[in-house]
């Protein structure tokens, strides 16, 4: 399908591929000095190639294709289904593939015409977002499940059959974070960049792509300094920003948030309470009225805040906020 009906057909996939792709990207990087702020997603915040905007980029493509894809196989898209062009081959000892796999090669063919067609540059920069787009794609299929089903007298498994499955959108996210922390940073010749031949201009660029694997990550700029605010670049620093110290089930990166947020920023950390009411140990009574008792909890934060003359490195003040 193509045209202005392929067009509206598929918009829709598009724009909550794209959506999850930035919300993903929050999550990846709550406790990061960047934390994917809305100023990062828009135009202003895309012109400078950097390690985080290639991580906008991948992770952008990424959530197009994967909703694309899910969406073909859940049978929401009327010109699309499943993969079944490997059915009935042999894939490995003891199984072949069947059933019905999710349709990658679809997904990212819409995703390509849809997020590439936003690059209509042929500078470095633009080469470099395409790249990343790419890499965004192939994160994709290297996430992919294979899914299998024995056959066979009672259930002897002696024969499989096997198909590939979309993992969850998280494990993407968490592949690409790990790109994103392996990213490299593009070294071009400026002297054929200088040289206004676009020609030379393409070379430089194609030498420069040569030694770097599609599925890494890439960037022409160093990242500014996350800790400051800096309104010229949409950044909000780390000042009033919240950090984990305690809780079940953090992460390693969690736990280093306060250090990595505030101390290492220049900040204190600061323990704000709060004391909030709701209601409580409800009883039903016949008929017909529920009574509940107001009960009170006390909400513990932790967030960077200012030095003032006289702190030291380990003092924390605390912070009564209103009742």
């Amino acid at each position: 399908m193509t045209g202005p009906k392929a067009y509206l057909t598929y918009a829709r996939s598009v724009q909550v591929g794209a959506q999850s792709g930035i919300e993903e990207c929050k999550h990846q990087f709550a406790w990061d000095r960047w934390n994917c702020p809305d100023s990062a997603t828009q135009m202003k915040g895309l012109r400078r190639a950097t390690r985080e905007t290639s991580f906008v980029h991948a992770i952008s493509a990424a959530g197009v294709m994967y909703t694309l894809t899910r969406n073909c196989s859940l049978g929401d898209l009327d010109d699309c289904g499943c993969d079944v062009s490997k059915n009935g081959n042999i894939g490995g000892q003891g199984w072949l593939w069947g059933g019905c796999s999710d349709n990658v090669d679809f997904g990212e063919r819409i995703s390509k015409q849809y997020v590439d067609a936003q690059e209509t540059g042929q500078d470095s920069r633009a080469a470099v977002d395409l790249h990343n787009n790419a890499a965004g794609r192939l994160a994709v299929k290297a996430t992919m499940k294979r899914i299998c089903r024995c056959h066979g007298m009672s259930e002897s498994c002696s024969v499989q059959t096997c198909w590939t499955q979309l993992s969850d959108f998280r494990e993407i996210g968490n592949y690409l974070k790990i790109k994103y922390t392996q990213a490299q940073k593009l070294d071009i010749d400026k002297k054929r960049m200088r040289a206004g031949n676009s020609a030379d201009n393409r070379g430089a660029i194609v030498d420069s792509f040569s030694s770097i694997s599609q599925a890494e990550l890439i960037y022409l700029e160093d990242s500014p300094d996350f800790c400051r605010k800096n309104s010229s670049l949409g950044l909000y620093g780390t000042e009033g920003r919240e950090c984990l110290q305690h809780g079940e089930g953090l992460t390693q990166w969690e736990r280093r948030s306060c250090r990595r947020l505030c101390h290492e920023c220049g900040l204190k950390i600061e323990e704000r309470r709060t004391e909030v009411m709701s209601s409580c140990n409800c009883k039903f009574h016949w008929c017909c009225k529920v009574n509940c008792e107001d009960c009170s909890q006390v909400i513990v934060k932790h967030v960077c805040a200012r030095r003032e003359a006289g702190d030291s490195y380990g003092f924390r003040r605390r912070y009564r906020g209103p009742k």
